[in-house]
């Protein structure tokens, strides 16, 4: 086996995992017969203008794109997992996306800014208002985590969640992509989009706190209209963080983020690993890495 080349992703959907190549993205999930049902999906980036690949940028583009495929993988995991009577329809999952898009907002923008309007009338430094702002917000984030963890779908979630991560680790350590290999790994891994998240919150502190003292209305509009920046900027650092051999810095900076991850993330069982498994050597396989 070679060593790594490429930097694989993924993402956990319901009974399975998906995984992301240079050109291609493959969704594998268990059916209720217990076959793993594998979709291959085409990742087109040579019509990318170059602009879009530059840093700071990159990130907008691969949130957004990632968005779609996950959508795809979710939708597909869906109705693949389940008997055909209770398949979801595009419409369905458009529905499912709005609400979850909603409820983004709601809780991780427009709660967090209501509290600090009243704040802010008795606190005069910026950079302090906005660091019980995103303090909020980071606790909003773990109440949620908690909240949906005790569900047992979404544990089953999670435990795909970890299968993925043990699978990728096992890759970049440059073994054999077997159940027993994997299995030894953790469950965190420093490109995770748990980390993601929470970047995102620490950046926002560093950012919003350049816009000075802002009405309620303003407040959310700037938030909504950054969040671009703060996809490019989040992007950047989560690259520097999943860096192999990382500097004593980078340990601290990213431990934060790992920890996290043991609300979203469960030991899963074999057959999770081994549907794991399937999907990333699919994308290996396109992608030509293996020898």
């Amino acid at each position: 086996m070679l060593k790594p080349r490429y930097q694989y992703g993924g993402q956990a959907v319901i009974e399975g995992v998906m995984m992301r190549g240079r050109d291609c993205a493959a969704v594998a999930v268990r059916k209720p017969d217990g076959e793993i049902s594998v979709d291959m999906r085409e990742i087109d980036n040579s019509r990318r203008p170059a602009i879009l690949k530059a840093p700071f940028i990159r990130g907008t583009v691969m949130l957004v794109e990632s968005l779609v495929l996950g959508m795809n993988a979710l939708m597909y995991s869906a109705n693949e997992s389940s008997e055909e009577e209770e398949q979801l329809s595009g419409r369905e999952v458009a529905l499912s996306l709005v609400v979850a898009l909603g409820l983004f907002v709601l809780l991780f923008i427009v709660l967090p800014n209501v509290i600090v309007a009243f704040i802010q009338k008795r606190i005069s430094s910026v950079v302090l208002v906005n660091l019980i702002e995103g303090a909020l917000r980071v606790g909003i984030f773990v109440v949620y985590l908690v909240s949906i963890s005790q569900m047992r779908d979404i544990q089953r979630v999670f435990a795909y969640h970890g299968a993925e991560h043990k699978t990728i680790a096992a890759w970049e350590a440059g073994e054999a992509l077997t159940v027993e290999n994997a299995r030894r790994h953790g469950t965190a891994h420093a490109r995770c989009g748990t980390s993601f998240l929470l970047i995102v919150m620490v950046v926002s502190i560093l950012i919003y706190s350049l816009l000075g003292k802002q009405a309620l209305w303003e407040r959310i509009a700037t938030r909504i209209l950054l969040l671009p920046v703060l996809a490019g900027v989040s992007y950047e650092s989560l690259k520097i963080a999943g860096r192999p051999d990382p500097s004593p810095i980078v340990k601290w900076a990213r431990a934060p983020g790992l920890a996290l991850q043991r609300l979203t993330t469960r030991e899963p069982d074999d057959s999770m690993l081994e549907v794991a498994i399937v999907s990333l050597q699919a994308v290996i396989e396109k992608d030509e890495v293996v020898s």
